[in-house]
């Protein structure tokens, strides 16, 4: 029995049973939203017009996350433009063009994101959506009034950043997996 926990295949899975064991203590560091929850992607309703501008409110968005829009692909699409465009529904010029129903956009970087449907008249009656990521000054999101100089955030972005102290797994909890693992290999070693 001996020879079996000392052999080096028992020794590789016992190191892959341990990383495991760490990697189970991580968190969750992303996150897909779907745009209006229950709502699918489309013209709001009469009883609830500000849909979009609720939901954008009530979720907390980060590099990593992603948004989901759900749509009938024969009925509407989506489009990222400035907020210049956002402001005064102007679908001409967009930065980005999703169509396939179910459209799904990556968060890469900080900053406001601005979308509308790219339907005409769609965007007049509410259908649209503006994100803030990474609580970039609020000087930025949409105003009722005209707008001074477009924003023109980058679509794809530079290779997301590791996690801040902040968001990743705390380094005690590391800390504690390695010395658990650690304290039982030595017991296994130990009684060989």
């Amino acid at each position: 029995m001996s020879t079996i926990r000392r052999s080096p295949r028992f020794l590789h899975l016992w190191y892959a049973f341990q990383l495991l064991v760490v990697s189970l203590q991580t968190k969750v560091l992303c996150h897909q939203h779907k745009v209006g929850d229950l709502d699918a992607w489309g013209l709001p309703t009469s009883a609830n017009p500000l849909v979009y501008a609720k939901w954008s409110k009530y979720n907390t968005f980060k590099i990593g996350d992603s948004l989901l829009f759900l749509y009938p692909p024969s009925q509407d699409s989506v489009i990222q433009v400035t907020k210049q465009s956002f402001e005064s529904c102007n679908s001409t010029d967009p930065i980005l063009y999703m169509n396939n129903g179910n459209s799904l956009f990556n968060i890469t970087t900080n900053g406001n994101f601005y979308f509308t449907s790219g339907e005409p008249g769609h965007c007049q009656k509410k259908q649209k959506l503006y994100i803030n990521v990474g609580n970039v000054s609020s000087a930025d999101s949409p105003s009722y009034g005209p707008s001074s100089a477009p924003s023109y955030p980058t679509v794809f972005g530079s290779i997301p950043q590791p996690p801040s102290p902040s968001s990743s797994p705390s380094s005690t909890s590391v800390i504690i997996g390695a010395v658990i693992g650690s304290a039982i290999s030595a017991i296994v070693n130990g009684f060989m």
